[in-house]
């Protein structure tokens, strides 16, 4: 609820501070009082986009400050809390400047913010009708959304939306599973090749470093091969193990006569003995192992460059090819078992496919259960506005599927029978419109509470029987929260349980613009003013206290 507001330097208004209740509040005033201001200046600070040039003339800048109630569960704490601002519980303040050269600054309880999370606190915050209102009852993008809230399918919405999501997200899995099976078969060819090559060699971690040793010592063999023999031969046949044998022999013949001192070169000997032994097999089992057939050079040759070409074919380390084949096989193996996954994944989509056909013909049928529902409605509030002859009809036509459902909504009118039917802002004539936007609001708000609507001259060109009827229909519409209107019907004012008088002032060259809270006997004078003009006679005053009284 709307509580106060506080416009400075706004156009014709210096300063101005109204504080608004529940209920019926009825601005009135003569054309030009500055009525429209209100509005501009209550659009401007709730960030909708209006009149540029704001600003009070010889003004440094224009400031207006809304403060609104809000109740524990209102959607306003939802928008606070995902815009990072301070929530101080049961009210929100908005403020906002512009200067003379269009920038504009605004703030949210203290806590600068944007035009755009302003709008957002709008649209939870206020309703706007009339017959300019593009933002609300006119606009056949929001007709969907209006019809739902009046069904009351929010449960079968929120299924909707769910099975939509899971479809969604089925389609995408299917999409992307085929997308990388395709690119798969793109390389089939190619990894069957691989694998095939990979298997046939079977090379084995470290087996590149021994071949390589291996022919190294191959190459090498015929170069020290006759070296090695002779030193071969002075180890074994010119005697060298023999005669150091004897030399230990005699030496041990004697030993117990040298007092000891021929144990340690005994010692020697025998340990030189030993290690002569150990190089001679040494010696020879390099012999044994240089002597190699040319053909297992060869072999070893083929075999270590065949590793060295896959390795370098693929662009691995020889010894990471066999995890590399292992890479490729899996690759294969989802080849082979995608059309299985495609097939899964296919009966998937159609399963969700079904699910979301049955949410959505369900939430389809709830719609047309509302949209007849909600046309007889508004043939019976039609009625007593004069308006018997049209006809109001909720279109429900298919759409794309989405997550909304596959419904597309419109609210049209025909002023008269037989006459062709089209949108609302396209067939009614300005008074026309301002009945049907009024009726619609009130059979959409039934079992609704807490509302803050504002309706600007909607009984524009209506009068007497008629003009009751609308004032009738604002009370009903204000006992379930908040209504400001701006009228020029001495009805409709009638029937405010408050009520503000605007008047336009000049002093000198200054034109100000001022609202009063009027008083009972000045709701008097201000509504004999309306019925009769001017000149303000007895008879308009009994016309304006029998107005009252009803």
């Amino acid at each position: 609820m709307l509580r106060t507001l506080e416009i400075r330097d706004m156009l014709i208004i210096d300063r101005l501070e109204l504080e608004f209740r529940p209920g019926l509040n009825v601005l009135t005033g003569e054309t030009g009082a500055g009525k429209s201001i209100l509005l501009d200046s209550l659009g401007f600070v709730l960030g909708w986009r209006g009149r540029a040039e704001l600003v009070r003339a010889g003004a440094e800048q224009g400031e207006v400050t809304a403060v609104f109630a809000l109740t524990p569960g209102h959607a306003a704490h939802e928008v606070l809390a995902e815009a990072g601002l301070p929530d101080e519980g049961d009210e929100v303040i908005l403020r906002r400047i512009n200067t003379p050269d269009g920038r504009k600054t605004a703030w949210v309880n203290d806590r600068r913010t944007t035009g755009e999370v302003l709008r957002q606190l709008s649209d939870v915050l206020v309703e706007l009708h009339g017959q300019q209102d593009d933002r609300g009852l006119l606009n056949p993008r929001g007709h969907r959304t209006l019809l739902d809230d009046y069904a009351g399918t929010a449960d079968m919405l929120a299924e909707v939306r769910g099975a939509w999501r899971d479809l969604s997200a089925a389609r995408k899995r299917l999409s992307e599973a085929e997308a990388a099976l395709d690119k798969l078969r793109a390389d089939e060819d190619f990894l069957r090749h691989a694998v095939a090559e990979l298997d046939k060699l079977a090379p084995e971690p470290g087996e590149e470093e021994a071949l390589d040793a291996k022919r190294r010592m191959m190459q090498s063999a015929e170069k020290i091969g006759e070296d090695i023999a002779r030193a071969h031969a002075a180890l074994g046949s010119e005697g060298a193990e023999a005669m150091l044998t004897d030399a230990v022999r005699w030496l041990e013949g004697v030993a117990e006569h040298a007092g000891g001192r021929l144990d340690a070169p005994i010692a020697a000997l025998g340990r030189a003995i030993e290690e002569l032994a150990n190089a001679e097999q040494g010696v020879s089992d390099t012999i044994g192992a240089l002597d190699f057939n040319p053909a297992d050079l060869e072999a070893a040759e083929e075999r270590l460059f065949a590793i060295r070409g896959l390795s370098r074919k693929h662009g691995v380390m020889p010894d990471d090819l066999p995890a590399f084949a292992d890479e490729l096989r899996g690759r294969l193996s989802r080849v082979d078992g995608g059309e299985g996954n495609l097939r899964d994944l296919s009966r998937a989509v159609g399963e969700a496919e079904v699910r979301y056909g049955a949410a959505a013909g369900a939430l389809s049928d709830a719609r047309r259960v509302a949209a007849g529902s909600l046309d007889g409605a508004m043939a019976e509030e039609l009625a007593p506005l004069k308006m018997e002859r049209a006809v109001f009809r909720t279109v429900i036509e298919p759409a794309d599927p989405g997550p909304d459902g596959q419904d597309a909504v419109a609210f049209t009118v025909a002023t008269n029978p037989g006459a062709p039917a089209g949108p609302l802002n396209k067939i009614a004539s300005g008074g026309e419109l301002s009945r049907f936007l009024l009726a619609l609001k009130v059979c959409l708000t039934e079992g609704t509470s807490g509302l803050t609507m504002i309706f600007d001259e909607i009984d524009r060109g209506v009068g007497g029987a008629t003009a009751d009827a609308v004032g009738r229909r604002l009370q009903g519409l204000a006992d379930k929260g908040q209504v400001l209107v701006v009228t020029h019907s001495p009805q409709v004012a009638a029937r405010g349980a408050h009520h503000w008088r605007v008047e336009k002032r000049v002093q000198g060259d200054v034109t100000t613009s001022t609202v009063t809270p009027l008083g009972a006997g000045e709701r008097v004078d201000e509504i004999a003013r309306m019925v009769a003009g001017d000149t303000v006679t007895d008879e308009a005053r009994g016309a304006a206290r029998a107005l009252l009284a009803g």
